[in-house]
């Protein structure tokens, strides 16, 4: 357990000293700051509008920005030190490719976390003390909700850099897979599960439907955002089919599933890899 820890304290203090910690922070703090001030803007109101209001900008947007800065984050994280020559000396080293790979994963899910905690946290707290009457308990739970999904989004896209990075040989085409990956769930997954129900003329079966959005962490973050709030429901989009099938629990149970399997592959496709 050293081993790891040793592995992930340096993996944090480089995202220190490169500012990927403050520079991931203040956009996750000032994206919910202005979210929650200018979101109504179109509909000509310009100030904090509710809880419920904030957090369907929010679970909108994030679901594009945390999965992007996720894979970007990690894409590198193998494949970049086999380019440069440093992965066969940390193999060297006494510890085992397993304990090299959480090591660094842990290392990259802080620097997400920690960013993601702080950001959105202090942009709650701005919003509680400037946001005039606004619920303290709901604005907590609110935003307890928001930031524990987000945290499980941004680690399974951090699982699937690392997935990404011990499977190619090349830093350049780890960085087009991440994209690819980024462009099919985020935007591509939905759009073929629109078509699917339009092509059928809604002959898909409910559950069915309900169970493939399953497959999706960005489905099942919209799931527990979009429809946490009855007010929010009507903004869910494809996602609203699923609002009444699925418990909280068993849905945060899902998305932290998803923070778990694409590192646990990519831990076992490192570990029977040559070099």
């Amino acid at each position: 357990m050293n081993a790891i820890f040793t592995v992930a304290g340096k993996e944090f203090r480089d995202g220190l000293r490169n500012r990927w910690v403050l520079a991931i922070t203040i956009v996750f703090a000032l994206f919910a700051i202005g979210l929650a001030w200018f979101g109504a803007a179109a509909a000509g109101h310009v100030g904090f509008t509710g809880v419920a209001t904030t957090i369907i900008s929010l679970a909108t947007l994030a679901v594009f920005l945390i999965p992007l800065i996720a894979l970007m984050l990690a894409y590198d994280s193998i494949v970049g030190e086999d380019q440069q020559g440093t992965l066969l000396l940390l193999l060297t080293y006494p510890l085992s490719r397993s304990q090299l790979v959480t090591g660094k994963f842990l290392g990259h899910a802080s620097i997400l976390g920690l960013s993601t905690l702080v950001g959105f946290g202090v942009a709650g707290v701005v919003i509680g003390l400037l946001g005039g009457g606004v619920d303290a308990g709901q604005l907590a739970g609110g935003f307890g909700m928001f930031i524990g999904s987000a945290l499980l989004l941004g680690w399974s896209f951090i699982g699937m850099a690392y997935l990404i990075s011990v499977m190619v040989g090349d830093k350049s085409k780890a960085a087009g897979l991440a994209l690819v990956v980024w462009f099919l769930f985020v935007l591509v997954y939905d759009l073929v599960l629109l078509a699917l129900l339009v092509g059928t003329e809604g002959a898909v079966s409910s559950v069915l439907f309900q169970v493939l959005l399953l497959f999706n962490p960005t489905d099942v973050f919209r799931l527990i955002n979009l429809t946490g709030f009855e007010a929010a429901r009507e903004y869910a989009g494809l996602t609203s089919v699923g609002a009444d099938a699925y418990s909280l629990p068993l849905l945060f149970g899902v998305l932290a599933v998803w923070a778990v399997v694409p590192f646990l592959l990519a831990m076992w496709r490192f570990r029977h890899r040559t070099a």
